[in-house]
């Protein structure tokens, strides 16, 4: 059993955390905020992710995880240290390290010698070398860890990895990370740190990009007369291709993606390559969102002006409740600023929740899927929660004005939505 501290309880130090304790280590989670701290030594939640819930209360009642105020308070005796701080964009796309530089001054001087900090935050090329320099301990070794979780199932992701990669020059140091997950399965690679942040990156770009070649094929079928759906299952049954994020929708979002793109092409620009290819997924992306918004506008008539629109999904992706660059939210927004008059339900976000959220002003969210349809014009549906496709869905005609949908997801059938009489409009299909 090693002594692991983590510096910050959001998704990824949270996790971290909490799938650590589970495979026996003593974990001390430390976060800056009394209230999220309180919260989570009663075992109390505050995101949306399943098994987390009974991971970090079998933690706490085995006594091998407990959470603290402060960082200082987390790091006294750790043998690791796993930075899980955030790494938000700056103006220039560049990944702001302002709270690793931060955390790293407040412990430097509190860690024990021969302790391995580790770098589990997405960071850029060169972080490792920043962390060493901040701390100023010639004792203590950095490594990056980078996480490759997936909100919604990052438990399942943390406890069955496709792969652990391991960043560090001290071959040592590397060794005693590896040995802190040698309970799971999955290949390990070792590698120097340069490039370990990098694998980060280009892996999220690369899904990006396979998510927006998607919704490209999606809209040259809808051009040809083609089934995206078909077209798809052909070429994910190609093995190099694979069906993974092969899914057209309304454009990607979440706390990563967008960030990790915008944070490569700036990486690469600073070493003097222009990433041309990720420029345009970045812009492909943004079209789609247009796209989707024209859709609604086209079904509405040609104006959504003083029209009532009814959004089904509010969250970035299904099975979380993570509003963080969220396409859905770009969609309504684009579509209230047009004069609609926006009105939305999600299975996650409550009317209390978005009372305090600012990212929902000018959105009217319900406490159900039916309330919001009552009297729209068009009902979009932008999240794929399984919810939706087991409605009523003679309900839902009698509530909309007139019975018509837009299914930036593909998640309703439309030959079943036909019968019953809807205006239906998928994306390539």
């Amino acid at each position: 059993m090693s002594q692991i501290a983590v510096i910050g309880a959001g998704y990824v130090g949270l996790t971290t955390a909490a799938c650590f304790a589970h495979l026996g280590h003593k974990v001390i989670c430390a976060d800056v905020v009394p209230e999220k701290v309180a919260r989570l030594s009663r075992g109390d939640i505050p995101i949306l992710e399943a098994g987390m819930p009974e991971l970090v209360r079998e933690g706490i009642d085995g006594g091998r995880l407990s959470f603290v105020l402060g960082a200082s308070a987390a790091v006294a005796g750790a043998e690791f240290v796993y930075l899980c701080v955030p790494t938000p964009q700056s103006d220039d796309g560049s990944a702001d390290l302002s709270y690793i530089r931060a955390a790293a001054a407040e412990i430097g001087p509190l860690l024990a010698p021969e302790c391995v900090v580790v770098n589990k935050s997405t960071v850029p090329v060169g972080s490792a070398r920043v962390v060493e320099e901040v701390l100023g301990r010639d004792d203590v070794r950095v490594v990056s860890n980078p996480e490759f979780m997936r909100e919604g199932s990052a438990v399942h992701d943390f406890l069955n990895p496709d792969r652990i990669v391991i960043g560090s020059d001290d071959q040592v140091a590397a060794a005693k990370v590896a040995e802190l997950f040698s309970a799971l399965r999955a290949p390990v690679i070792v590698t120097d740190p340069a490039s370990a942040e990098t694998i980060k990156y280009a892996s999220n770009a690369f899904l990006a990009a396979k998510v927006t070649f998607a919704n490209a094929v999606a809209n040259v079928c809808e051009a040809v007369g083609a089934d995206v759906r078909d077209v798809l299952l052909g070429m994910g049954y190609d093995k190099r291709i694979g069906f993974e994020f092969l899914k057209p929708g309304p454009g990607y979002g979440g706390s990563c993606f967008p960030k990790d793109i915008r944070a490569l092409i700036r990486i690469a620009e600073d070493a003097g390559y222009d990433f041309g290819l990720l420029r345009g997924v970045d812009e492909v992306n943004d079209e789609q969102f247009a796209r989707v918004v024209a859709k609604v506008v086209r079904m509405a008539g040609g104006s959504v002006d003083g029209q009532v629109v009814a959004g089904w999904g509010l969250t970035f992706k299904a099975r979380t409740d993570d509003l963080r660059q969220s396409p859905a939210l770009e969609i309504l927004h684009r579509l209230a600023d047009l004069g609609a008059d926006v009105r939305a339900y999600d299975p996650a976000v409550t009317p209390a929740k978005a009372a305090e959220d600012r990212r929902l002003e000018g959105i009217i969210v319900g406490t159900d899927p039916y309330g919001v349809c009552d009297g729209a014009t068009v009902l979009v549906v932008l999240t794929e929660w399984d919810d939706f496709r087991r409605l009523d869905f003679a309900k839902v005609a009698a509530a909309l004005a007139q019975p018509r949908v837009v299914d930036a997801r593909n998640l309703l059938d439309p030959a079943a939505l036909r019968r019953r009489g809807f205006s239906y409009e998928g994306v390539g299909r």
